[in-house]
C-alpha cells in the first residue's frame, strides 16, 4: 500500500451468496466492525441484496456495489441488468470481467470493455478483474497476458475515466482454491499492471490508480500482501462473508 499517493480500498465480492434478509444481517453486522476503518469499504453483493444491504449501509462507511453490469442499456437481453439500472437504484460500484464471469458465461477481454465503458458512461465506479489461468503461468506468459487483458478492458477508457476504474489482480488459480499467490507474486504482477497503465496513461496516472489482489486473500495472508508497495487493497471472496474475517481484512487495510 501506498496510501500518500492512492485510496486503499477493501471490497468483499459475495458471488451467489445470501438473501435479502441475510445480506442485511451481515452489512449490520461488519458495520461496527469497521467504523473506524482508514480505508474505503465496499460490499459488491448480488441483484436482490442491493437495496437490503443499502438500508443496511446507511449511516456507515460501508459503499453497495454489484457483481456484474450488461453492455447495453436495455434491449432483449433476459436475465440481464443495465449500468443504467444499477446507477438507478444507488449502486455505487460494479465488478467487471471476473475470472467466474469468464469461465462460466463467456466473457472475453471484448465483451469485458464493453461492459467497463457502459458502466462508465452510467457513472458507476467499476472493479476491472484481469488475471491468469495456471497454465499460463507455468508457461511463464504473465506478464504478457495480463498486460493484454488490461489493454483491451481499457480500450476507449480516458484518463479522466481512470478516476473511476479500480484494477483487481485475480490470478484464476487461486480463486476459491484456498490456494494463494505469495506476496512477492503478487506485488510483481500488480506492478506490471501498474507499469502497463504508466504506459497508456501516463505515470502519475498510474501512481493514483487503486490496484487490488483478489487471489484468495483472507484474515491471515492480508497484512503480508498489504504491505507490498503495489498492493492497494483486496478484491475479497470467501472471507467477506465472515464479519470477523472481513473486518480483519479491513483492519491490516487501515494500517
Amino acid at each position: 500500500m501506498n496510501k500518500a499517493k492512492r485510496k486503499t480500498i477493501i471490497a468483499g465480492n459475495w458471488k451467489m451468496n445470501k438473501t435479502p434478509a441475510q445480506a442485511k444481517e451481515l452489512i449490520s453486522t461488519i458495520a461496527p466492525l469497521v467504523k473506524d476503518a482508514d480505508c474505503e469499504v465496499i460490499a459488491c453483493v448480488p441483484f436482490i441484496d442491493i437495496t437490503a444491504a443499502q438500508e443496511a449501509a446507511q449511516g456507515t462507511n460501508i459503499k453497495i456495489g454489484a457483481e456484474n453490469c450488461h453492455w447495453a442499456e436495455s434491449g432483449a437481453f433476459t436475465g440481464e441488468i443495465s449500468a443504467a439500472m444499477l446507477a438507478d437504484i444507488g449502486s455505487e460500484y460494479v465488478v467487471i470481467g471476473h475470472s467466474e464471469r469468464r469461465q462460466y458465461f463467456g466473457e472475453t477481454d471484448e465483451t469485458v470493455n464493453m461492459r467497463v465503458k457502459s458502466a462508465l458512461a452510467a457513472g458507476l465506479k467499476v472493479i476491472l478483474c484481469v488475471g491468469e489461468l495456471k497454465e499460463q503461468r507455468l508457461q511463464g506468459i504473465t506478464p504478457e497476458l495480463v498486460a493484454l487483458q488490461t489493454k483491451i478492458a481499457l480500450g476507449g477508457v480516458t484518463e479522466q475515466d481512470m478516476s473511476s476504474i479500480i484494477i483487481a489482480y485475480e490470478p484464476v488459480w487461486a480463486i476459491g482454491t484456498g490456494l494463494t499467490a505469495t506476496a512477492e507474486q503478487a506485488q510483481e504482477v500488480c506492478k506490471i499492471i501498474r507499469d502497463c497503465l504508466a504506459e497508456l496513461y501516463g505515470q502519475a496516472v498510474a501512481e493514483a490508480t487503486t490496484i487490488q489482489y483478489g487471489g484468495s486473500m483472507n484474515d491471515a495472508n492480508a497484512e503480508e500482501l498489504l504491505g507490498k508497495p503495489d498492493v492497494d487493497g483486496g478484491l475479497i471472496g470467501g472471507a467477506s462473508l465472515v464479519a470477523e474475517k472481513f473486518a480483519a481484512i479491513v483492519a491490516a487495510g487501515s494500517k
